[in-house]
């Protein structure tokens, strides 16, 4: 090969090693700051309201099969318990979660949990390593029966009566 050729190689694979590193960057910089689209989300104006809605009817009292608590089973925070109030409960590495996990595999905002017509639903909030519902990962919102394991990183937690 001639000496020109060698020099356009080199060159190339500089270039998509540079990308390489620049697309790590970026992954990382979401990871820890959240993705771009959130923040974009986040700065567009609130629509209108388009009509009055009637009051809300008062929540009708729990079934009493319903879960009442959230337990960490395993991992760092394992024994950890929290009460279900109907409030979303997010799980993450951000200081700002509900349950806060210091596990290098979880997201700064990795899942959610929130009630929905009379069941508690996971979200997984685009975590780079996902949620899995027992041994199925999370791609959508999906109901969450008591007992069954949610695994965010090495930490896994438990609806519970």
């Amino acid at each position: 090969m001639s000496e020109f050729t060698l020099t356009l190689i080199k060159l190339a694979f500089l270039a998509v090693l540079w990308l390489f590193v620049i697309a790590a960057v970026g992954v990382i910089r979401a990871d820890l700051f959240g993705s771009s689209k959130a923040a974009a989300k986040a700065a567009q104006p609130p629509r209108p309201a388009k009509a009055a809605r009637p009051p809300k009817q008062p929540r009708a009292p729990r079934p009493s099969g319903a879960p009442t608590k959230l337990v960490v089973v395993q991992g760092e925070r394992a024994g950890t318990v929290i009460d279900l109030t109907g409030a979303p409960i997010t799980i993450g590495r951000a200081n700002d979660a509900t349950l806060v996990v210091t596990d290098d595999y979880a997201s700064s905002r990795h899942a959610r949990i929130y009630a929905q017509d009379g069941q508690w639903i996971v979200e997984d909030l685009g975590s780079t390593n996902g949620t899995y519902l027992g041994r199925t990962k999370v791609s959508r919102p999906m109901p969450v029966p008591p007992g069954v394991p949610v695994r965010v990183g090495k930490t896994v937690i438990e609806l519970r009566k």
